[in-house]
């Protein structure tokens, strides 16, 4: 049976610009051109100073990439840091003016929702936190659409793979995964660690499961671990009953200059003959490439 459903998009995070590497700008702009997807979702950190310029030079980036959707939403580091008044007056100045006016964007077609949730604040310099109304309102944003794929993005993670990054879990992160997971939610997007990883997430009872990933920093100098610049490519197809999300991490290669597959996840959810979801996902093991 032919797939009813069919969707690639492109998972990006962490350029922060004024700290890119051209070299590898240009291979991920080259691979975006040459095979693009069919949205780009960027989650945050795309400056590293929220200076003007960097911003400019971020802007530049965004309108070579090809002319599909595209979501994003800031990071900490979009807001300005030393600035202190401007921090607090008017943080997402240049943000709104250069990248987008809405900070917490969505996309809505009849195979997705995709849902970004700013997690960032101008009280907090690094930490993020999603707030009691946001987690009711995307919930709620959640069931209303009830698409036959829902994605959440936010910039600081849901959920930590490694003990030391559970100080950058998102504030508020374990009531938001209960509730939108509740909602339906099926991936779960962010950024802000530069480490990429990808995780099962289940509700506060472990009845119901979703897929968790993160990005690396796809541009910056400022990669973690020896792992080289990344992005994820997520592909997200229904046949039938079955729904299946295939998950490329694509490691930018030094020696050939362009970006390849290092790491392959899949994930499969089955649905009843009424098109109810059943108890979530199953992500399996790891494949190397």
């Amino acid at each position: 049976m032919s797939a009813v459903l069919h969707m690639r998009i492109a998972h990006l995070s962490d350029p922060h610009f004024g700290t890119v590497i051209p070299a590898v700008r240009d291979a991920l702009l080259g691979e975006l051109q040459t095979h693009p997807p069919d949205l780009i979702l960027l989650t945050g950190d795309i400056t590293q100073r929220a200076r003007r310029e960097q911003f400019v030079e971020a802007r530049g980036f965004l309108d070579a990439l090809p002319r599909v959707p595209r979501l994003s939403l800031p990071g900490n580091h979009d807001l300005p840091l030393f600035d202190v008044l401007t921090r607090m007056v008017k943080p997402y100045d240049h943000y709104r003016w250069y990248i987008s006016r809405d900070l917490q964007p969505e996309f809505v077609d009849d195979r997705v929702a995709v849902l970004c949730v700013d997690a960032t604040s101008r009280l907090r310099h690094k930490d993020g936190r999603v707030t009691d109304p946001q987690i009711e309102r995307t919930a709620a944003r959640l069931a209303q659409l009830d698409r036959p794929f829902s994605l959440v993005a936010t910039h600081q993670p849901l959920a930590a793979v490694v003990d030391t990054d559970v100080r950058n879990v998102a504030h508020g992160a374990k009531q938001a995964l209960d509730r939108w997971i509740a909602a339906g939610a099926d991936l779960f997007l962010g950024g802000h660690i530069h480490l990429p990883y990808c995780m099962e997430v289940c509700t506060a009872d472990r009845r119901q499961t979703s897929v968790l990933l993160q990005a690396g920093t796809c541009l910056s100098r400022r990669i973690r671990n020896g792992i080289q610049n990344s992005y994820n490519l997520v592909t997200l197809q229904r046949n039938g009953t079955e729904r299946r999300m295939g998950i490329e991490r694509r490691d930018y290669d030094p020696a050939s200059g362009r970006f390849v597959t290092s790491l392959r996840h899949e994930a499969t959810s089955l649905m009843d003959r009424q098109r109810t979801r059943l108890n979530g996902w199953r992500l399996a093991p790891p494949q190397s490439s």
